[in-house]
């Protein structure tokens, strides 16, 4: 059972999304939070797979939520936006969440979405991940950030896998790629992330695309 924190300034949202949610025998909407502060409390009490965070909300916005959430590692982080591919959606990732997912998409894409982030896979589509990477390899120089000490301390292997990550590509197809398997594939991105001190395959991306 994936277990789900809903984070949402908006009653009806919430009840929506939970109502989406709780109709998968594998999915269990355990809390609900109106802003960041009581997400990041619900976080610490209820110990979820995901929270599905809204970027807006007053007090303690899904930003600063998400930061704190992921640096515990208390759970997995998938931002709700309406705006594809805006600033905030950005903050986030840099923050450490795992991917978004438009208010707009439908009901299975957000079943979906939220099972891959609980799975440790990737929840953007290639195109999306690629478009996400390009804009921050695109970003000012003054505004990247420096390449992380771990990047040294990468196997050949994990540099692989890192670079794959670095094209958007999920799971099944770096196995494809390097003739490897899923699980096999999983350990690795597992102590890439580590070694890169980050917090989500986005935010490895992107140290690959910026250390090239």
């Amino acid at each position: 059972m994936i277990r789900v924190v809903i984070a949402d300034d908006h009653g009806a949202i919430r009840a929506g999304l939970r109502m989406i949610l709780d109709a998968e025998d594998d999915l269990e909407v355990v809390g609900e939070a109106a802003d960041g502060d009581i997400a990041i409390a619900q976080a610490k009490a209820l110990r979820p797979d995901v929270v599905l965070m809204d970027v807006r909300m007053p007090g303690v916005d899904g930003i600063t939520a998400t930061g704190r959430i992921t640096a515990d590692g208390l759970a997995r982080v998938l931002i709700l936006t309406t705006f594809d591919l805006d600033e905030y959606v950005f903050r986030t990732l840099r923050a450490g969440a795992s991917g978004f997912v438009l208010k707009s998409a439908s009901g299975q894409s957000l079943v979906e979405a939220v099972r891959a982030v609980a799975a440790g896979d990737g929840v953007l589509a290639p195109e999306v991940t690629r478009a996400v990477i390009d804009a921050f390899a695109t970003a000012p120089a003054e505004t990247a950030e420096p390449a992380p000490d771990g990047l040294a301390d990468l196997t050949e292997r994990e540099r692989e896998v890192l670079d794959c990550l670095g094209e958007g590509l999920s799971n099944a197809q770096i196995a494809a790629r390097l003739f490897i398997g899923e699980t096999t594939v999983k350990t690795h991105v597992s102590r890439v992330l580590t070694k890169l001190g980050v917090r989500s395959r986005v935010q490895a991306a992107i140290v690959a695309r910026e250390s090239r």
